[in-house]
């Protein structure tokens, strides 16, 4: 029995000391990925500092210097940021190795490793997943939040960011800036700043114009506080819009403009930028492109209280009353697909849905939407005056309870009274027969 009892307890002694080695091991490992995490992160504190200083040399001295083509890519956005008026830019590693994204085979079949560790041949590389945070001085109120996707490299003791694209073919994009879509000409308006690459400086100061003008107009519909300035982006084509604002092409065309934040992607930044699509905004007469720029304008002075309670027939509806309230032309005229549907006998049952405004869907339907949304700011501000429809909005951004309580706290009906009477009006306004 005693013989048994020393036995048995023979078999805990030994866990415990390959526990003990267990831990001791995974604790040095930790250890040691922790301070390969800061000499990672150190990298990019320098860059950061570089940027914010202006400082070329010291920028370059964090990129790969045998990464040919991302080191004159590089060249080129330093050159680009440095004609901003950035005053805040940082990051922060949030993963590392595997946890952020798998690095592809280099041409000798070999990867970074696991985790990004140690390769048999070849320099060592890790992938990293880093916070970006940036703040265009008097146009962002608050630091941009973005997610880069980088490759960082080890040469001879040192590291250099090498990649931002490695991880693209597993769906982890980094998020794409129109700095680093070329060279970048940058225009100044009164009330804008313009960014433009692949675009006449002649192009770029009717769009500073174009935004300066609609300031007014947005701050007489919207008479709230707001920065009263605003970023328009010039991309050069449709697909680097499409790269901006992280949709397929085939989503934008057709649409002259976007404020990036509307149409199903409210809250994903501080910030509005206005994108304007090369392909269908320079088609436009002046009348048009101040109505577009009016409405994305009135998006921009509107974000603060634009949350995902905010119904689109309310956002969009109100950024075209805005765009259109001193346009002396018949309703007809502007909503002229539901004026079609009017006619023939087919007055909308009911509000448009969100779903209804997306961009990727029918054309003819996301027409009829806007209209439909236009007409219901309209009837509000005539029957109801335009301060009721500015506190309707207002309160539409905390409306936890859906639209009702809020429709009647502000109007003293419910949704469904209002859309009877916007039927009504509807019928009225544009039955032409």
């Amino acid at each position: 029995m005693t013989r048994r009892w020393r036995r048995a307890s023979a078999v805990p002694a030994v866990l415990v000391a390959g526990l003990l080695a267990f831990q001791s091991g995974c604790v040095e490992r930790a250890e040691e990925g922790a301070a390969e995490r800061g000499v990672l992160q150190a990298v990019l504190d320098r860059q950061a500092e570089a940027v914010l200083t202006g400082d070329r040399e010291a920028y370059l001295a964090t990129v790969d210097p045998r990464a040919d083509g991302y080191r004159d890519a590089q060249r080129t956005v330093f050159g680009n940021l440095a004609r901003l008026p950035v005053d805040h830019w940082s990051y922060r590693v949030t993963a590392t190795g595997d946890d952020a994204f798998p690095l592809p085979r280099d041409t000798d079949g070999t990867s970074g490793g696991e985790g990004g560790g140690e390769r048999e041949a070849g320099p060592r590389r890790i992938a990293v997943r880093a916070e970006l945070r940036y703040r265009i001085e008097g146009y962002d109120p608050a630091p941009v939040r973005d997610v880069e996707y980088l490759t960082l490299t080890e040469r001879k003791g040192r590291w250099y960011v090498s990649s931002d694209s490695d991880g693209a073919p597993g769906g982890r994009r980094s998020a794409q800036q129109l700095w680093e879509q070329g060279e970048m000409t940058v225009v100044r308006g009164e009330r804008s700043l313009v960014l433009g690459v692949g675009r006449p400086e002649f192009d770029l100061r009717a769009l500073a114009d174009d935004a300066d003008r609609a300031v007014p107009g947005a701050d007489a519909a919207w008479p709230r506080d707001w920065p009263r300035r605003v970023l328009v982006q010039a991309p050069a084509t449709l697909e680097r819009m499409a790269g901006l604002l992280g949709g397929p092409p085939s989503s934008y065309r057709g649409i002259a403009a976007v404020t990036t934040g509307e149409a199903g992607g409210r809250g994903r930044t501080p910030a509005e930028r206005i994108v304007v699509n090369p392909e269908a905004y320079w088609l436009l007469g002046e009348e048009g492109r101040r109505i577009v720029m009016t409405h994305e304008v009135t998006h921009v002075a509107t974000r603060a209280h634009t949350t995902e309670s905010t119904p689109l027939w309310l956002s969009e509806g109100f950024a075209d009353w805005a765009a259109y309230r001193e346009v002396d032309r018949p309703p007809a005229r502007i909503a002229p697909l539901l004026a079609g549907a009017v006619r023939d006998g087919e007055v909308p049952r009911r509000l448009p849905t969100d779903e209804e405004f997306a961009f990727a869907g029918d054309a003819d339907r996301l027409a009829r939407s806007y209209e439909s949304g236009w007409l219901l700011c309209r009837m509000v501000a005539q029957r109801w005056g335009e301060e009721k429809l500015v506190e309707l909005y207002l309160a539409a951004g905390g409306a936890d309870g859906g639209m009702d309580p809020v429709v009647r706290e502000v109007l003293g009906t419910g949704m469904d009274g209002l859309t009877a009477r916007w039927r009504e009006y509807v019928r009225r306004e544009l039955d032409e027969r």
